[in-house]
């Protein structure tokens, strides 16, 4: 991690955005070391994303695949590609009498359509590691940055993710569960030649795992470091921006 970067974006992120919450970075490795920071497997279903609030706190956490406890958190972190049989049914309508389907598609059919079209990620190293911003050391080789982030931090956000370009999708809001729009889906788009980023956190599941007015905005490293150079020259030394500055700042 280049030191210089990450101290410049605290200096900035203060600067513009007050004392709206540091985001959270991702990474793969296969550093032994990172091991110290697995917790146990929890002895039922817990959502990636619940146990993700303490890295916004400031702990570090690294997951392998027999230390997560759903099956959507292996998929999505890229440590399991297979899915069950009966998925098709659990993303719609169910089973009656087996299985509840949570009902995020009208049908089994469309659910095949979706999984046959979404991209398939695989994990680069044994451990992900996840860690807020401020906590990054030179040894760590950040591949995602991701905030969660109420309505007014997320406008500028999502402005300064196409500040420097003409495409009208500089940021994408695909269809997935929670941990596939801070995991999968940005890490894939880091690894493509036009990397996006991806405003997610609609999975009425792992909602009540993020506070209520929170949405999360998952940027590829490439990207997230173009965004930092951008900022002292973008809308963020406008007025428009100061009038919503000072919004967050008062928490309204």
């Amino acid at each position: 991690m280049n030191m210089n970067l990450r101290n410049r974006f605290l200096d900035l992120w203060s600067k513009h955005f007050g004392s709206a919450d540091l985001p959270m970075v991702l990474f793969y490795s296969n550093d032994e070391s990172f091991a110290r920071l697995l917790r146990p497997l929890p002895g039922e279903h817990v959502c990636l994303i619940a146990q993700l609030a303490v890295v916004r706190q400031g702990q570090d956490l690294s997951f392998e695949e027999q230390t997560i406890g759903c099956n959507g958190g292996k998929r999505y972190l890229g440590f399991m590609t297979e899915v069950p049989p009966s998925f098709a049914y659990f993303l719609s309508c169910g089973i009656p009498g087996k299985l509840e389907g949570e009902r995020y598609k009208k049908s089994p059919d469309i659910v095949r359509e979706w999984m046959q079209n979404a991209p398939r990620f695989t994990a680069s190293a044994k451990y992900a590691v996840f860690k807020r911003w401020d906590r990054l050391e030179e040894r760590d080789d950040p591949e995602v940055v991701i905030f969660f982030a109420a309505p007014d931090v997320l406008s500028g956000l999502f402005t300064l993710a196409g500040f420097d370009q003409a495409d009208l999708h500089g940021v994408i809001a695909p269809f997935g569960a929670g941990c596939a729009t801070i995991a999968a889906y940005p890490c894939l788009e880091g690894r493509g030649p036009q990397p996006r980023a991806v405003l997610g956190m609609f999975d009425v599941s792992a909602r009540p795992c993020v506070p209520a007015n929170a949405l999360s905005f998952a940027v590829p490293i490439s990207k997230f470091v173009r965004m930092v150079e951008n900022m002292d020259e973008s809308f963020l030394i406008t007025g428009s921006w100061a009038k919503v500055r000072r919004r967050i700042a008062s928490g309204d």
